[in-house]
């Protein structure tokens, strides 16, 4: 019997989203490192909203890897891009006392935090 919740995409993308200003470097296998710009974060993944690389930025299936305060590094895979946004869906689960955690070091705005 597998374990916990299995979510499908569109419960997915109903997951609480927090807005969040946090500029990061992302690293990709072949294109190399890219700079991204989160502006939202979920427990299942987040957005960028800019993409800067040398040569093409990534595409729907491509996989990068980041760096998260408290959460350390981990892989996330493109799952939706456009122009200058992208959606990247966690390629584990976080937990979530440490996604809390990284909530409250990322979030700009304390007002806009939950309240628990």
């Amino acid at each position: 019997m597998a374990g916990g919740a299995q979510l499908s995409v569109p419960e997915m993308r109903r997951a609480a989203r927090h807005p969040v200003d946090f500029p990061t470097i992302g690293e990709h296998r072949t294109v190399g490192d890219i700079k991204l710009h989160i502006s939202n974060v979920s427990a299942h993944g987040f957005m960028v909203d800019a993409i800067e690389t040398d040569t093409a930025p990534p595409v729907r299936g491509d996989r990068v890897i980041v760096r998260l305060p408290l959460i350390g590094r981990i892989e996330a895979y493109c799952i939706w891009r456009t122009e200058d946004r992208a959606g990247f869906q966690f390629e584990r689960i976080l937990r979530l006392d440490d996604f809390v955690g990284m909530i409250e070091q990322i979030q700009p705005n304390s007002r806009l935090r939950r309240r628990g």
